[in-house]
């Protein structure tokens, strides 16, 4: 196999060779050893991000709730993301009962199918079975897909779909049914806005130029392909928009994260200009600036080919100026390298709420053009073994720094990997003159090219990680992200501590508690991890994923059956835990922060005078301020008689204070 990377040609011929015997087997078994990677101990995550776990449990209840993306089954407001992520893990629920396999294991297995669509789309672009694999080999062992992969939140399906829409764009730029293709990518991008909104059209820029300039046919023809793609992509994604925007308000839930109910404002405002702006004030990982991306804090995450895969764009598209206008290998380069640049930038320079596991939407395009860098080396016989065993050694290198940045974990590692690396690209030059030579060196290279992101990904496989800031890899030095610095937690956003139901200062409430399925308790403490320049670690993340009293969970599934919502809250990291914990609706105030306008102080005490709702739990983690969260909180003090359950604050909102 390893001669097979540099002795085949990347242009594609019209009629296609019969693959290497060893091809078919090869990809299976890249493909098996991620779904181990992906699978294995993933019940150790438990729920993972309770706030989409807690909506997966409502769409497993209610299939008005399954539709709309509530965070409860009694439907009073959904998550601040649009609901398409959430259906596939509410199907599995549905199943096969809620459990932590049920919930991740729709996720992992969205990760086998992004390392074989980077496989094929390689393979389609150069004719490289070898390259091909080299490609999906990096997709599989990125640390953050590794990460995302075996978690609960919308990015898995996002990069899916966005990655499969590359492939489709690339089988339209080859294919004399390019009109099927492109309505085909239009529609997968569209559905992936139905799962993270407008980081979904991050990749059109470079598609739609790549299609317009480098396909085959007339100008007039191109256009109207990308008119048609287009069409796909707003159906796609436009139509529960238009179904959210006119169904009536007073009989659907409220529209979490927006100001005024509407998606379109949640889409532009929140998770759209806000995002890039800074507009909502959220926190970020890292800092904005070019450099973000290979900082302390995203490095280990994304990053480890990040310098290869920039090398082999420039290099490509030197080595394929003169080819036609239509040359398949320059155009899969375009295609992988505009998402690459667009997004990364993107990434870069954004200003408001940025995590660090959002940059495993650069993985597919990194993988891609590592697969078609390589490929394109075969080619060269002159040029292409001094830049790819220049490549090998700066990525040598640059896993030097990496692994140095958790200079605790495996601290041997490092200089393994540079000496190996190193030796390897001596041997790649020398290799020109010895076929045997060159052979080895291709293996050492290989290894140790993927040895540091590999070690990260076993790291992170083995740490079991909750909450809503989760981050691949073990501890690195000069963190500076999340509510106040560290990359494994981050500080409660105004007070109180992350997932905790009381809201004290690390306190489980009184003796007893409930756990959440993976035995862990998501929060870390605030002041430790949320130290800026403070060591920033992998595992559990921050904010979200607490315990549950047994003894409030009991008195909240006392006549649960009778009430639309067996309690309400503040904020929904303390709501998720109570409802995944007793199974029983907890109304959400304000949404995922408190903040969001409902229900209005009216809409609760109609709530109330109808019997809607049974108890209040005080002291929730919202950060509502001066808005309708504070004031239903006073309403509720004011009116009600408040009774302390191990250590938690709660009132029964059926029994007013006389």
């Amino acid at each position: 196999m390893t001669t097979a990377l540099l002795d085949q040609p990347t242009s594609v011929p019209a009629a296609r060779p019969p693959r290497p015997r060893w091809v078919r087997p090869s990809t299976a078994g890249l493909l098996a050893g991620t779904a181990v990677l992906y699978l294995w101990g993933l019940s150790a995550n438990g729920y993972g991000n309770d706030f989409y776990a807690a909506a997966v449990q409502a769409g497993s209840q209610s299939w008005k709730a399954f539709f709309f993306g509530s965070l409860d089954a009694g439907n009073a407001i959904t998550v601040d993301k649009t609901p398409a992520s959430l259906w596939v893990m509410e199907l599995s629920v549905r199943l096969f009962g809620l459990n932590p396999w049920a919930l991740l294991v729709p996720q992992a297995l969205m990760g086998v199918g992004t390392v074989a669509l980077v496989v094929a789309a390689v393979r389609r672009t150069t004719g490289r079975p070898g390259a091909a694999l080299v490609g999906g080999a990096v997709m599989a062992l990125t640390p953050v897909a590794v990460l995302m992969f075996r978690y609960d939140n919308p990015d898995a399906l996002l990069v899916l779909l966005l990655t499969a829409a590359g492939y489709a764009l690339v089988r339209a730029l080859q294919s004399p049914r390019a009109l099927r293709w492109m309505v085909l990518a239009g529609a997968l991008v569209g559905v992936a806005f139905l799962a993270k909104m407008l980081q979904a059209f991050l990749v059109l820029p470079g598609f739609a130029l790549v299609y317009l300039v480098l396909a085959e046919g007339a100008l007039r023809r191109r256009f109207g392909h990308l008119l048609a793609a287009g069409a796909a992509m707003l159906v796609a994604g436009g139509w529960w928009v238009a179904v959210v925007q006119l169904w009536p308000a007073d009989s659907r839930p409220y529209v979490g994260g927006s100001t005024d109910d509407s998606v379109l404002e949640l889409a532009l405002g929140y998770n759209g200009i806000s995002r890039l702006s800074g507009g909502e004030g959220g926190p970020q990982t890292g800092t904005p600036g070019l450099l973000r991306l290979v900082g302390a804090d995203l490095g280990g995450q994304v990053a480890w080919f990040l310098p290869a895969a920039l090398v082999a764009l420039v290099a490509g598209l030197v080595w394929t100026a003169r080819r036609p206008r239509t040359d398949p290998v320059r155009a899969g380069l375009l295609v992988w390298g505009g998402w690459l640049l667009v997004t990364g930038l993107v990434f870069s320079l954004m200003a408001g709420t940025f995590h660090g596991y959002y940059t495993v939407a650069l993985a597919p395009a990194i993988a891609a053009l590592v697969g078609i860098g390589v490929a394109l080396v075969g080619d060269r016989p002159r040029t292409g073994p001094p830049v790819l065993a220049a490549t090998v050694a700066l990525t040598a290198v640059w896993s030097f720094v990496l692994l140095g940045r958790s200079a605790e974990f495996l601290p041997w590692l490092r200089w393994v990997v540079l000496v190996g690396g190193l030796l390897a690209a001596a041997g790649l030059l020398v290799g020109r003159f010895g076929a045997g030579l060159r052979r080895g060196a291709v293996v050492v290279a290989l290894l140790a090219a993927l040895a540091g992101p590999a070690a990260y990904s076993v790291q992170t496989v083995a740490t079991a990680h909750t909450g809503s800031i989760p981050t691949a890899g073990p501890t690195v030095s000069g963190g500076t992200s999340g509510f106040g610095g560290g990359r494994g937690g981050g500080g409660a956003p105004s007070g109180g501590f992350p997932g905790r139901p009381d809201g004290a200062d690390g306190a489980t409430p009184g003796g007893g508690a409930t756990g959440l399925p993976g035995g862990t308790d998501g929060g870390t403490d605030g002041d430790a991890a949320g130290a800026p320049g403070g060591a920033a670690g992998g595992g559990q993340g921050g904010f979200g994923g607490g315990s549950a009293s047994e003894q409030v969970v009991a008195l909240l599934q006392q006549d649960a059956g009778s009430y639309r919502w067996a309690a309400a809250t503040v904020g929904s990291q303390t709501s998720a835990v109570y409802q995944l914990v007793s199974g029983d609706p907890v109304m959400a105030i304000g949404g995922f922060t408190g903040s969001d306008p409902s229900p209005t102080l009216a809409q609760f005490q109609a709530y109330v005078a109808a019997g809607d709702v049974h108890w209040f739990i005080g002291a929730g983690q919202g950060r509502g301020g001066d808005g309708s969260a504070s004031e239903i909180t006073q309403w509720v003090a004011a009116t009600c008689t408040a009774q302390t359950v191990d250590g938690v604050t709660v009132y029964d909102l059926t029994a007013p204070a006389s």
